[in-house]
């Protein structure tokens, strides 16, 4: 799916609405990983998970929807979330089931240049 293809990569979690970005940071650099079959990982402070998730319209723009499974401080937990693309940053909100959500703000880090 073409509209697919914009969400693919690994993304550096780059601010969180409800977490200091040491927290993000705090075992790894933040980040949420989508493959072009929709699944995935995510990680931030101690939360992580794997991904599962497709792209619908949402007010005429592709949004990327997804359920997750993982942990949280190590006690197995779930969630949701939702992710979109504008001007080359990812935006959205992950929820963890009956627990707390946060908004986040993405970017794909530049391919390093190999010295010649």
């Amino acid at each position: 799916m073409k509209q697919m293809k914009v969400f693919t990569g690994k993304w550096r979690i780059s601010k969180m609405e409800l977490w200091a970005q040491d927290y993000v940071e705090l075992e790894t650099p933040g980040y949420i990983r989508i493959k072009a079959d929709g699944t995935g990982m995510f990680q931030f402070g101690l939360v992580s998970g794997e991904i599962d998730g497709r792209v619908e319209l949402c007010d005429d723009q592709p949004r990327f929807e997804f359920s997750w499974d993982g942990q949280d401080e190590s006690i197995p937990t779930n969630g949701r979330g939702w992710a979109v693309i504008e001007n080359g940053k990812m935006s959205g909100r992950i929820f963890i089931h009956r627990g707390d959500n946060s908004s986040f703000l993405a970017i794909k880090p530049k391919p390093s240049k190999a010295p010649l």
